[in-house]
């Protein structure tokens, strides 16, 4: 991945797991407090947002490091059909899909709030997109936070059923699919 002098983007390994996780909740606390409540997203982190080791098996997950190895950013796509969750959620659908008629899913995407507004996320995700279409998927689909939805709209994401997902705690979690063809 090319360097942009501050960070570089590379393929996520098993060794980032821990740091993955801190990550996530940091960005989870940090940037998704004005669109969800406190017990929100504590039932959310681990089950609905959290590290998905499948993405990073498959190949398919990247992160941004600091030329100090700190990651401040993370982000990927899946050629499996689960739309959104880490390992620990319910129902997940690991058979691989067809990139024939399925869209590739864009999952996961997380970014340090002393990092935002710079293009990381922007940079992940169009390394994703390009990846999953150079395996011959011609549509990308997500299930996007309320928080990222004005970046993925930004970038020609078309907004489309509301989902609410049910959390341990009792709590339920707003998740927005969104799709995109590819150009």
């Amino acid at each position: 991945m090319e360097p942009s002098g501050e960070y570089r983007l590379r393929l996520a390994r098993n060794e980032d797991i821990g740091a993955l996780r801190a990550l996530i909740e940091v960005s989870v606390r940090g940037l998704q407090s004005g669109d969800y409540t406190a017990a929100q997203l504590d039932g959310a982190l681990g089950t609905a947002l959290g590290v998905d080791a499948q993405l990073i098996e498959d190949g398919t997950y990247y992160v941004a490091e600091t030329r100090e190895g700190k990651l401040i950013a993370c982000g990927g796509w899946s050629k499996r059909k689960t739309l959104f969750g880490s390992d620990q959620l319910a129902n997940r659908e690991d058979a691989f899909l067809n990139p024939a008629t399925d869209a590739a899913k864009i999952r996961a995407f997380f970014v340090d709030p002393g990092w935002t507004r710079r293009g990381i996320a922007t940079q992940i995700l169009e390394t994703c997109e390009r990846a999953a279409k150079e395996t011959g998927f011609r549509r990308y689909e997500m299930g996007a936070t309320l928080t990222g939805v004005p970046m993925y709209a930004a970038r020609g994401y078309a907004k489309g059923e509301r989902m609410e997902v049910a959390l341990p705690n009792g709590e339920r979690y707003t998740v927005i699919r969104m799709t995109k063809s590819a150009e």
